[in-house]
């Protein structure tokens, strides 16, 4: 309900995406005059390719999963979080008449399987409430006047507001708007902007070995990165060989993790079989010997891996292909129990920021007040969304985190 004592105010958003849509809806429920301003030809353009397609929303769990879901500077989500939780965006949704389902690892998902439903659903919310919304229009400058936000400037126009929301983004898929507008914007007003890298990205890997396993897909198999002895980042799940070295679930987020550390010297360590200790691996391998005794070794390990992946493990154990199965050692067979547990590659980087499904970095939320989402440093600017120094892991926990900021920021704008 819009509360009768609020007094009416003019507010601008600035980028149609997730936390600006968000951002929107509930700064025109609180009463308010609302203008976003969206430089591309159609709302939620990033939204339409979230989830392949098919729009990974949020994820249905309590506040506490998802504050142990974000990667970086989770303290600062808890108020937002709180107040506007999962099950709220849940019911948002619901209510707005968007069916959901709950899919593997919790994640909601339209029953429709379309991203554009989820878009047409915030669209149709924020037109009911009398938001008004520019297309094709770019905000060149945010004005403002005795440390507080009095406009903001187009290419043609100046426009009066009292607050301004910065919902642009961050530096992800630059084709769907994500320029980093909004950095350019704080960093006028003196806000620091933490180093952007990519998150949720690809991760490529040193040498060459990994060549010959691309398109490889692998279910339940454990990595570990390790720097210096340390266990930065451990999960288990599906993971693929690219072009470029490792994609997948659990690589996704790995890179999260390791894109704060000296990643050149982090080791990733594959379990190819974690559901067995290597004297359960030994015992299976033993049989796959016995069973292709009149064969060679790469059969018997063929038996367990894909082709090129048992090339591989055969070569990192350096056990002949060609090695009858009734002369294959003991030592032999502990080394090739060794590279299945543990099959190693380095570091050398990740794929380009405009790849990563999210940007890490960004506005510093030492000066943004995480009740408001104000800025510390000007009255009336507001931020929200992905332009933040905020990332999580994959499962709906980005987007829940642009809705979350997008609430904190309108209501409070």
């Amino acid at each position: 309900m819009t509360d009768i004592n609020c007094v009416k105010r003019k507010i601008a958003i600035i980028g149609g995406g997730a936390s600006g849509l968000f951002a929107s809806y509930f700064s025109a429920l609180s009463g308010n005059e609302v203008t976003l301003f969206e430089k591309n030809e159609k709302l939620g353009k990033k939204i339409y390719i979230t989830g392949k397609g098919r729009c990974n929303l949020s994820n249905d769990c309590d506040e506490k999963e998802y504050l142990n879901n974000v990667v970086t500077n989770s303290k600062f989500m808890y108020s937002a979080i709180y107040n506007f939780p999962p099950r709220s965006v849940k019911e948002f949704f619901e209510s707005n008449g968007l069916k959901l389902k709950t899919e593997r690892g919790k994640r909601l998902f339209p029953v429709s399987d379309k991203a554009s439903d989820v878009t047409k659903t915030l669209e149709k919310a924020i037109n009911k409430l009398g938001v008004n919304v520019l297309l094709n229009t770019e905000v060149k400058e945010i004005t403002v006047k005795d440390g507080r936000v009095c406009g903001l400037k187009t290419a043609d126009k100046n426009y009066l507001f009292d607050s301004v929301i910065v919902c642009t983004g961050g530096l992800s898929y630059p084709s769907t708007g994500s320029t980093g507008d909004g950095y350019a914007f704080a960093r006028s007003f003196g806000h620091s902007i933490v180093a952007l890298k990519p998150a949720l990205s690809g991760i490529e890997l040193l040498g060459a070995d990994y060549l010959a396993l691309q398109g490889i897909s692998l279910k339940n198999v454990s990595i570990c990165a390790v720097l210096n002895g340390k266990t930065l980042y451990s999960d288990f799940g599906e993971m693929l060989f690219t072009h470029f070295g490792i994609s997948g679930p659990i690589v996704l987020s790995c890179s999260s993790v390791i894109n704060k550390s000296d990643y050149t010297n982090v080791t990733i360590s594959i379990d190819l079989k974690p559901a067995l200790d290597r004297e359960t691996l030994d015992a299976r391998l033993l049989r796959e010997l016995s069973a292709n005794k009149d064969k060679t070794v790469f059969n018997a390990v063929r038996s367990m891996l894909p082709k090129e992946l048992a090339n591989l493990v055969l070569k990192r154990a350096k056990v002949d292909n060609d090695k009858s199965c009734s002369v294959v050692t003991r030592e032999d067979r502990k080394s090739i129990i060794e590279v299945l547990k543990n099959l190693q590659f380095g570091v050398k980087g990740f794929r380009p920021i405009d790849e990563a499904i999210v940007t890490s970095g960004g506005v510093s939320v030492s000066e943004v007040n995480p009740k408001t989402m104000e800025s510390k440093l000007v009255k009336g600017l507001f931020f929200a969304g992905e332009v933040l120094d905020v990332d999580c892991f994959t499962g709906g926990f980005n987007m829940q985190t642009a809705f979350s900021t997008g609430a904190q920021a309108g209501r409070n704008a």
